[in-house]
Formats: structure tokens, C-alpha cells, sequence
């Protein structure tokens, strides 16, 4: 189960393009929550409490105690939009989670024991993390703040599926459900392909077609 942490925010009742743009001048920022059987609320945060809270690894993927008022509701990161190009978080969007009722997620995958795996230890072969997050069903109380993966007896041509990973009890992977087909790679051990190889596949490319292979000049 993942870890619950804390996040503070107060009612907001001017809505709007310009109210949103005056609460940032004040180092504020413009959030809604919404879901739960409930109707969506505007609230504002410090946005500088949330900048350092976006830093960590949590804020995408565990339950968030956010304390609205002095009433706290379990919420989600479901959408937050940023500045194109400055360091500043322009709104967020946060779900209402309920005890009772299954929720989807995406957590990160921690990879462990890679460099000290058989492939890990060979300089001729590189590991392919194919996904890096995976989206997950379960309760609230059995969400995960990630799902690991052991590399430890990893080796060339290996491959790491869906169905292989080993899961906390009560969470499941949807896309398991849809077929085959969707047991995709997560991780998997190559050969990597050295200067040398591909300084010959290039030569191989650029070569010239041998003169027998040439057209013939048209006769006159």
C-alpha cells in the first residue's frame, strides 16, 4: 500500500481566465477536485508547496490527503498543466477516491538487481526498459507507490512480460484482461550492436553494385 501524503488548499470562489491569472501573481494556483459522487470544487494552493511536491516520484501515483479548509478529502493527480517553458505549474486536476470502489492508476516500475544480473554484468548486451509505468486496478488501500521488477537472474534474450510481474495482493493489471495480444514486453536483455558492426553495415549500404551487375550500355 502506498504511503499517504499531505497537501493544503482552500475554497476558491472567483472562477475565470483572469481570476486564474491574478491568483498566480499572488504565488497562488487554480486546482479543481472533482468525482466521488460529488460535485467538482474550485480550490486554490501554494504553488510553491505544490512546485517542490511535483519534484517527487509520489505526487503522480499515490493518494494525497488534501485538506481543504480544514476538511481533508483522498484525492489523485488526475491533469496538471504547466508552463511551456517557464518552471511554473499553471493548474491542477484532482479525483475524489473512494474506499469502497476500485480505482485505476499509473505507477512507476523500480528495476532492481540490474547490475548485478548476467545481462547486467556483459558489456555486449543492453536492457530495454519497454515500460517504465503501468497502470493498475485496485482499491484504494492496496495502491502500490510502485510495482518492482527483480532482474536478478536476467540474461541475453530474456524477456520480461506483463504476466511475469509479481503484484501486491488485491491489484491487477487491466490490460491483462483484453487478450494475449496485450502481454507486452517490459523489460528485455539484447545484443548491442558495436561501432564496428555498424561501420560495416554502413559500408554494406553505401557499397557499389558490382560491375556485372551494372546495366549494359545500350547498343548504338
Amino acid at each position: 500500500m502506498s504511503q499517504t501524503h499531505k497537501l493544503s488548499a482552500t475554497a476558491r470562489g472567483d472562477q475565470g481566465k483572469g481570476a486564474s491569472r491574478r491568483l498566480r501573481r499572488l504565488g497562488r494556483l487554480p486546482a479543481v477536485v472533482y468525482g466521488g459522487h460529488q460535485e467538482p470544487a474550485s480550490i486554490e494552493m501554494h504553488h510553491n508547496d505544490v512546485f517542490l511536491a511535483s519534484a517527487n516520484e509520489w505526487f503522480y501515483s499515490s493518494l494525497i490527503e488534501l485538506e481543504i479548509d480544514g476538511k481533508a478529502e483522498r484525492v489523485l493527480l488526475r491533469d496538471m498543466q504547466r508552463h511551456p517553458f517557464k518552471p511554473v505549474i499553471l493548474h491542477l486536476d484532482f479525483l475524489r477516491v473512494s474506499e469502497n470502489e476500485a480505482l485505476r492508476a499509473r505507477v512507476p516500475l523500480h528495476f532492481l538487481n540490474q547490475e548485478s544480473s548476467p545481462a547486467g554484468k556483459s558489456a555486449s548486451v543492453v536492457i530495454h526498459h519497454d515500460m517504465t509505468e503501468l497502470e493498475v486496478s485496485c482499491l484504494p488501500k492496496d495502491l502500490p507507490e510502485f510495482i518492482a521488477v527483480d532482474l536478478a537472474n536476467l540474461a541475453l534474450g530474456d524477456i520480461i512480460h506483463l504476466s511475469e510481474l509479481v503484484l501486491p495482493a488485491g491489484v491487477e493489471v487491466p490490460a491483462l484482461k483484453l487478450g494475449k495480444e496485450h502481454d507486452v514486453a517490459v523489460v528485455s536483455a539484447k545484443h548491442a550492436r558495436t561501432d564496428a558492426e555498424e561501420e560495416t553495415g554502413e559500408a554494406v549500404a553505401g557499397a557499389e553494385v558490382p560491375a556485372a551487375k551494372q546495366a549494359a550500355p545500350e547498343k548504338k
